[in-house]
């Protein structure tokens, strides 16, 4: 579930349509969780769907690190990539930001945790990385990292409209992770590792 203080716009004509604040997003805030209603398909069962569904696999639905396709049911699937996003994901199946985000800025993420398929060109943003790889999380994960302790260092200072979708032990493991008392897992364990299709454990 994506922040409830969002809504989609239309960006440009490039980019499309993307998820905006409403209200002041600051760090360390949960801007989404994958819930109840988000669904995870194998790729077996992709395999055996109409084109017409592959096509929206493909444009809105990530490959988690099982290989499975996950589809949000929100706004959250109309977030778009960014080389210097605001929001990171974790290894807890919920994403933060990871500085301020003002209103009626977009909200992003860095599809290079994403685990996509093939190569993409991004917008251009005048960043060092123009293209997104499949193998980007091997290659940032200890910068995101970095990124992502920042932001947990704050996050029972600010407002959480999803606290309730979070899990009172996991809630307990941030509160931990934010005092240094536990190590965060890093947002490595994301990778899809493929070997012949299996995973690599």
């Amino acid at each position: 579930m994506i922040h409830p203080k969002t809504e989609i716009q239309f960006i440009n004509n490039d980019i499309g349509y993307g998820v905006v604040a409403k209200e002041f997003i600051p760090k360390g805030t949960i801007t989404w969780v994958l819930d109840k209603l988000d669904r995870e398909f194998t790729p077996n069962e992709l395999e055996n769907m109409e084109p017409v569904y592959k096509d929206i696999f493909e444009t809105y639905a990530y490959k988690n690190n099982r290989g499975n396709l996950v589809l949000c049911w929100d706004n959250g699937r109309f977030v778009n990539h960014s080389f210097n996003a605001n929001c990171l994901t974790t290894a807890y199946n919920f994403e933060l930001a990871i500085r301020d985000i003002y209103p009626g800025e977009q909200l992003t993420d860095d599809y290079g945790y994403l685990n996509i398929d093939r190569p993409f060109r991004g917008i251009e943003e005048g960043t060092k990385r123009k293209i997104v790889y499949p193998d980007d999380l091997l290659k940032y994960h200890a910068l995101w990292d970095k990124k992502l302790l920042s932001a947990f260092r704050h996050v029972s200072k600010v407002q959480q409209p999803l606290l309730e979708l979070i899990d009172q032990d996991l809630w307990s493991l941030i509160l931990l992770i934010e005092k240094g008392e536990a190590k965060m897992e890093s947002i490595r364990t994301n990778y899809y590792e493929r070997n012949n299709g299996q995973i690599i454990q």
